[in-house]
């Protein structure tokens, strides 16, 4: 988790509290790390970090985002920032997908 704050306090994002959230407690066997924080105006906000070797297709940002909706159900709220950081390469398509939908993506530099 410290590498994650460091990251956003890079990006001047600054988070009253942050938590981890376990994706088996969302029915899911996705080796992502999910964290829900909330920012000085007490907004809800999802932060994902994906990290593996393999390219993220468009397939796998759908259940990224299906994830995102469990994830309101669970804590019956709104979330309405969401961001994801993504450690492997990424298809072009699941970029654009994951943008239209609301989300803002930062790629880890080892693979642009």
């Amino acid at each position: 988790m410290k590498t994650i704050v460091e990251y956003l306090q890079k990006k001047h994002i600054i988070f009253k509290s942050l938590r981890e959230i376990d994706p088996k407690v969302l029915h899911s066997r996705k080796q992502v790390k999910i964290y829900l924080g909330v920012d000085l105006k007490r907004y809800y906000t999802m932060v994902m970090y994906l990290g593996k070797k393999s390219r993220v297709v468009k397939k796998e940002a759908q259940v990224l985002i299906f994830l995102h909706e469990k994830l309101e159900e669970y804590l019956e709220r709104k979330i309405t920032k969401k961001m994801i950081l993504i450690n492997a390469p990424l298809c072009t398509k699941a970029k654009s997908l994951l943008e239209e939908s609301g989300w803002k993506v930062w790629q880890d530099n080892a693979y642009t």
